[in-house]
């Protein structure tokens, strides 16, 4: 194949740094991919998406009109992270889950940083994820963000800036292993030669990362599921098996004096930790919703009195909060006293009237996002939007100023990406975001790499699965 006439399109490149110039540590690959034909690579991409599929490596997509089983797109393109750039990243990222872990855990104490003015009380009062049913509470270890999945976007400079912060239950780290098991099977020399940095202890990191929160001696673990229904079951199925631990469902755990015990055919057994993928509101009936057919009666009673951790703690979806990310910055500031090392992108909060007013004029220039909505839903890209979905948009901000939040349309980095329609098979530039995981236990632990979002669409800016992205393996190079 040949690469020298690749096309930048004006964007920072994650591959090249000009057409058939790769980046430092990029060698390797680059001199691999000049000597495969674009027939033979997609070739390979076909074998391991057939293998996804046989492995039942899927998501599901509600309501989607060709069924709800999906295979999440791969791309035999991975992308390649110096092990300088990563570096900082690491660094960032450990800065920011201190920061928001004695964030969540004031909010629900002592509230200093709301009195002190640095983060508006309404605005946390008024926030979906807010549950005061959880104020008093001390979560084993002191600790309530055990997994956190957080969005970084690459700017035009090449700089790394924080998109979001995913703090309830992050998903998408069992496409990371299984994208790496694929690409070593697709590319075992190069990858060999690469020196790439390993993910597959993942699995026994978090597993010890939740055994540390055990508030007894015990070290029994648990993995609880909203069933085979839920779009991230494969995930949970996987993580469950790849740590030991037995996935569960609702129905199969019981509150008895204020402890849990999951029912075996032995009788019952009690559960130290549980790591659970189910919303907050869906977690105890007895809490907080009580038509709630998922969670377990009285799980959280059992919590606050210290007898079982749950990870990630209930309430921690506030700091998900997309306009409570806006004052992340300063939140850092409060309580670590240091400037953040990743930077969020530039935000306009329409909760503030002039800061409204700029968006609502310069709603064709800007992307609007509401507070809590994900999967690319409740959003509007203004370059691309029609005035009429501008106009509905602006009467949804008029009525709700506190649900939304605007940023510029960022130049967001591109990388090599096999593609094909009507033209044919090629390698072109699309545009990907970075989702990497960090493990707070007895210490933080960023996975070096992490889901890389590609959007697969020409010219689209929206990476989620459910709305056409795909994925690829990100190689973090060792020193």
């Amino acid at each position: 194949m040949d690469v020298t006439d690749y096309d930048l399109g004006g964007f920072h490149d994650e591959m090249f740094t000009a057409p058939g110039v790769p980046r430092p540590g990029c060698e390797p690959f680059v001199q691999r991919l000049g000597q495969l034909s674009v027939e033979e690579i997609a070739r390979r991409e076909r074998a391991a998406e057939k293998s996804m599929l046989t492995l039942g490596i899927t998501f599901q997509v509600y309501g989607h009109e060709e069924g709800t089983e999906k295979i999440f797109p791969f791309d035999v393109v991975p992308r390649i992270v110096t092990a300088d750039a990563w570096t900082l990243v690491e660094r960032g990222l450990e800065q920011r889950i201190r920061a928001l872990n004695m964030f969540v855990a004031d909010l629900y104490g002592a509230q200093k940083i709301l009195a002190d003015g640095i983060v508006p009380r309404d605005l946390i009062e008024s926030g979906k994820g807010y549950l005061p049913a959880c104020r008093g509470i001390t979560p084993p270890r002191g600790t309530w963000i055990h997994v956190t999945g957080t969005d970084l976007v690459r700017d035009a400079s090449g700089a790394f800036h924080v998109l979001e912060d995913n703090l309830r239950c992050p998903s998408g780290v069992s496409y990371v292993l299984e994208n790496r098991a694929l690409m070593k099977r697709v590319f075992p020399q190069v990858f060999e030669a690469s020196r790439v940095r390993p993910v597959d202890e993942y699995p026994g990191r978090l597993r010890a990362t939740l055994e540390a929160m055990s508030p007894s001696d015990g070290r029994n673990v648990v993995l609880l599921t909203p069933g085979i229904h839920n779009s991230a079951y494969f995930e949970h199925s996987f993580l469950a098996q790849q740590m030991g631990v037995p996935l569960v469902q609702g129905s199969d755990l019981v509150v008895d004096d204020d402890r849990v015990y999951m029912r075996t055919t032995r009788g019952f057994s009690r559960v130290d930790v549980v790591y659970r993928r189910i919303d907050d509101t869906f977690l105890d009936p007895q809490a907080f919703r009580p038509d709630s057919l998922l969670g377990v009666p009285g799980i959280v009673g059992a919590w606050a009195k210290g007898n079982v951790a749950l990870c990630n703690a209930p309430g921690t979806g506030i700091a998900d909060d997309k306009v409570v990310y806006a004052y992340v910055p300063k939140i850092i500031r409060y309580y670590l006293g240091e400037d953040a090392i990743l930077p969020n992108v530039p935000t306009w909060v329409c909760r503030e009237p002039d800061q409204c007013a700029y968006v609502l004029e310069h709603l064709d220039e800007l992307v609007v996002k509401a507070a809590n909505e994900s999967g690319g839903y409740g959003m509007l890209i203004g370059p691309a939007s029609t005035a009429e979905e501008r106009a509905k948009f602006a009467e949804r901000i008029r009525a709700e100023p506190r649900n939304y939040i605007a940023q510029p349309t960022l130049a967001l980095s591109r990388a090599p990406t096999l593609v094909h329609d009507e033209r044919g098979t090629r390698i072109e530039g699309r545009h990907v975001d970075l989702r990497p995981y960090i493990l707070f236990g007895e210490d933080v632990y960023v996975l070096p790499g992490g889901l890389t979002r590609v959007a697969l669409r020409r010219g689209s800016l929206v990476v989620n699965s459910s709305q056409g992205g795909g994925s690829k393996d990100t190689w973090v190079l060792a020193e």
